[in-house]
């Protein structure tokens, strides 16, 4: 799964929304010397580009009264500033607050949690905030992705299946879902459903080169290196910047060097000794 996984930051646009219209609402925030809503959304603009700012721009706020919206860009603060694990249990003490009667708000903000707690490395808490988040939500696809990728982090792969399975069937023009499953079916050496999976990604996303890496390395496993090496190719051809780019020519610049087969028990051109006989 670590080999496709992209950045997952899809859920900022509604979280942002959705925090937007609580406060609106909450009169715990109704001050009226201080604009909540602006102060929102700069603190949020500001944690994503400068979070040590944030942090002490969210505090200013808190003491002019931001209440649990300060607390929620501190905590996305922490995130950005690579802080995951405090960033991860802080959001998951703010959901119950600031989703109470948005569930959906609520969901957004335990994915938030879940990805967090992804990046600090504790698979098993991710799972259950992302659980937690679908006990809200169940038919959040992307919410089904997000835990598939931390029950795939632990080795669950089948349990992986199962969630992207349910997420394909909800959404079935998601290519990296497909991608993520061909990852577990791999994982699990199912390589045949693994290339179908891939093969359905790419016709969603062509050329995608997380697609074309993993099918690759597949390849090249299975002992086709020519097809890994166009593959591998194509990656550093169409998308030389991309991370996958890298990898992909790592491999090529290993495979270069691979030894060809030669005869046994045979010096080279300049007299060297033949490999000892047993």
């Amino acid at each position: 799964m670590t080999e496709c996984k992209a950045a997952m930051n899809r859920r900022n646009a509604y979280l942002i929304t959705a925090a937007l219209a609580l406060l609106s609402v909450s009169p715990a925030l109704a001050a009226p010397a201080v604009d909540h809503n602006r102060e929102f959304q700069a603190c949020l603009t500001l944690a994503e580009k400068r979070p040590t700012e944030a942090l002490e721009s969210a505090q200013t706020w808190l003491n002019r009264g931001g209440g649990d919206h300060a607390r929620l860009c501190q905590a996305l603060a922490l995130f950005h500033k690579g802080d995951f694990t405090t960033a991860g249990a802080r959001l998951e003490e703010l959901a119950p607050v600031l989703g109470k009667d948005d569930p959906k708000a609520g969901a957004s903000i335990l994915g938030r949690a879940g990805w967090a707690w992804l990046r600090a490395g504790d698979n098993v808490r991710a799972e259950r905030a992302y659980s937690r988040a679908l006990a809200l939500q169940p038919d959040d696809v992307d919410l089904l992705i997000d835990r598939a990728i931390a029950r795939a982090e632990t080795e669950r792969f089948w349990d992986a299946v199962a969630d992207l399975d349910a997420a394909l069937k909800k959404d079935p023009r998601r290519p990296e879902a497909y991608l993520y499953r061909a990852a577990a079916h791999k994982a699990l050496a199912n390589d045949r459903q693994a290339m179908a999976d891939i093969d359905r990604a790419l016709e969603l996303r062509p050329g995608d080169p997380d697609a074309l890496l993993l099918r690759a390395n597949i390849k090249a496993q299975a002992g086709n290196l020519p097809g890994a090496r166009e593959d591998w190719s194509q990656i550093v051809r169409n998308t030389p910047n991309s991370a996958a780019a890298k990898t992909a020519q790592a491999n090529l610049d290993r495979s270069a060097r691979a030894p060809a087969p030669a005869p046994a028990a045979k010096g080279d051109a300049k007299g060297a000794a033949a490999p000892a006989k047993p």
